[in-house]
């Protein structure tokens, strides 16, 4: 008997693939931290000149391309499938056509054997382009989205990971929230089967390594900051930092009559209420911003301009007059008033090394002396302050809902190897040689009970500069460490776009969470890949994308080599071609 594509994609995946919505269904009508930058080993970088203006030379990472343009060379791209054609060639083009129910009906989830009862292995999540809403407020290519996001579905994605831009949403005054492109967005996933976490993004978009398009806080947020530039985060050079409001007036009146953590809450709270039927169900994780790039971190290393370059160490960022008003009561507190009135002053430069300052050099230096102590204690404890007053709000809107929370912290893996990981101290994270600097965080996290979200997942320690004692492996093995202390759950992404082999080993490796030698129960609790592009679906990179999905989701206790799953994965992507094409046919111009 001859069966349809459904049949036949069922049969394969174990499970019935319905061949249309139900009825009365419809179509909708309307994610680096710059963890350094993957390549093979590299020579020595050093700067001969500790000068600002005589940096290391820069690695240019890996950019999510910004134009039709720049995706253009991928349309015609020899030995392209044609499905895998039509998503990239969807990619270059923003017209807002829409797909009928047929087009999108039936997707197929290659689960192992459709079982959904028992859940084992890490859920993948694939991060969507930055400028997935368009700043008129609908969704942008709306044709590639639906192509790619049911080519996802198809692979055994589990979901999508989305930025709720502040400055979208609530760009035009306060209170007034649009949230019309995420209603199509969230709509689209839906129809899809693909769960979402929302990150609710309160970061400027731009100015840090894969921005690809510039999304600013919201025009009466940019207007207090124009008329009060102290709340911006300052350097000692009195640069000012725009990409988050400074967590030195986090409780103060100073946007419009509300505190910026008022501002967060009212802005999640308007999520949840706009969102309220979605949530648990489709939308099952809130990633709540705490910093630039999402991240619980200051923005010590900032590229815009080429401030700062890969490997430097980054600036304090505590000028401001809030944040120096806070460093001078806890001075005082201290018995100390007079290191109240700055921060380090012989700390370097933006682009210098640990060797080269006084502040930060191995023997010696400023940063293990009392002084030191106490700075370096009071610039790491307001920041947990700040993550734990924003967390205590996300936990208090959201309570009851069935949806996660996470925090993401950065991977900051650069100069780990020194002892006193000056990279690390700038970015807040109070870890040298001799303190352990995420435990505090891990188990503020863990008050909550929310999930810790690290990066640099991908990396191996021999593919960085190991002149700048760059150490991703070691750095995620501490955190899995300190989380694991702390009882919190992991979760993980890849700081930069990897499409190779050797990338997805590692992943699988650090997800496996065999951290301590032994080998027990415990996973990452999920994966978030940056991020869906034109590259991704490449044939050869679609390919080996699909049989790491598929490792993933098997679990550590799979006996089966990637090489094994990745013939299956071939198979799998030959046998639901012509359903895939079939979903994408419409998009052809």
């Amino acid at each position: 008997m001859a069966m349809n594509l459904g049949h036949q994609i069922g049969t394969l995946s174990g499970k019935q693939i319905p061949t249309e919505f139900a009825a009365g269904e419809q179509p909708s009508s309307t994610t680096a931290s710059p963890s350094a930058v993957w390549k093979s080993p590299a020579g020595n970088l050093r700067s001969n000149s500790p000068q600002e203006n005589a940096s290391p030379p820069m690695l240019t990472p890996p950019l999510t391309p910004n134009s039709a343009g720049e995706w253009s060379y991928l349309i015609n791209l020899p030995m392209l499938r044609p499905d895998l054609s039509v998503a990239c060639q969807a990619f270059a083009t923003s017209s807002p056509l829409e797909m009928t129910e047929e087009e999108v009906a039936g997707t197929a989830e290659w689960t192992d054997g459709g079982r959904k009862d028992e859940k084992k292995g890490v859920s993948v999540f694939v991060m969507m382009p930055l400028d997935s809403v368009t700043n008129g407020n609908t969704v942008n290519r709306k044709k590639a989205m639906n192509a790619s996001l049911h080519a996802l579905k198809s692979a055994g994605v589990e979901g999508i990971m989305i930025d709720v831009w502040w400055g979208l949403v609530e760009r035009e005054a306060p209170g007034a929230y649009n949230w019309g492109g995420y209603t199509e967005l969230l709509d689209m996933a839906k129809k899809h089967g693909l769960k979402v976490q929302a990150v609710m993004s309160f970061h400027q978009c731009g100015g840090n390594v894969g921005d690809s398009c510039t999304i600013p806080l919201p025009k009466w947020v940019r207007e207090e900051m124009e008329k009060d530039s102290d709340l911006a985060y300052t350097d000692q050079w009195g640069r000012r930092n725009y990409e988050y409001v400074s967590l030195g007036c986090d409780s103060l009146l100073v946007l419009k009559g509300r505190s910026p953590v008022q501002c967060y809450a009212d802005f999640m709270r308007a999520f949840k209420d706009n969102f309220k039927h979605l949530l648990g169900d489709t939308i099952v994780e809130i990633q709540v911003g705490m910093g630039p790039a999402g991240e619980l971190r200051y923005p010590s290393y900032p590229e815009e301009n080429g401030i700062w370059k890969f490997p430097g160490i980054g600036a304090f960022q505590c000028y401001d007059k809030y944040m120096l008003s806070s460093l001078k009561a806890a001075a005082e507190a201290a018995g100390k008033p007079e290191w109240g009135s700055t921060g380090p002053t012989d700390a370097g430069h933006y682009n210098s090394w640990p060797e080269d300052t006084p502040f930060f050099k191995k023997d010696g230096g400023g940063w293990n002396s009392q002084y030191g102590e106490f700075f370096l204690s009071w610039y790491s404890q307001i920041l947990i302050e700040h993550g734990e007053r924003i967390l205590s709000s996300a936990s208090s809107v959201f309570e009851a809902t069935g949806v996660k929370i996470s925090v993401k912290v950065a991977g900051i893996h650069w100069h780990y190897g020194s002892r006193s990981h000056a990279a690390e101290l700038t970015a807040g994270y109070y870890n040298t040689r001799f303190r352990d600097g995420y435990l505090p965080v891990a188990q503020m996290v863990a008050r909550y009970g929310a999930v810790f979200n690290f990066t640099c997942i991908e990396m191996r320690d021999h593919e960085q500069p190991q002149d700048a004692l760059c150490a991703p492996e070691n750095l995620v093995r501490q955190v899995g460490l300190a989380t694991k202390e702390a009882q919190v759950p992991l979760a993980g992404e890849n700081a930069l776009p990897r499409y190779d082999e050797s990338a997805h080993e590692q992943i699988l490796k650090a997800s496996s969470l065999n951290i301590d030698g032994s080998s027990n129960d415990s996973e990452m609790c999920a994966f978030t890949y940056l991020r869906m592009n034109p590259s991704l679906f490449q044939p050869d990179n679609w390919r080996r994308f699909v049989a790491f999905v598929k490792k993933m989701n098997e679990g550590k206790d799979s006996r089966r080599c990637l090489e094994q799953v990745e013939r299956e994965a071939e198979h799998f992507v030959n046998v639901t071609e012509p359903f895939v094409q079939e979903a994408a046919l419409a998009l052809m111009p």
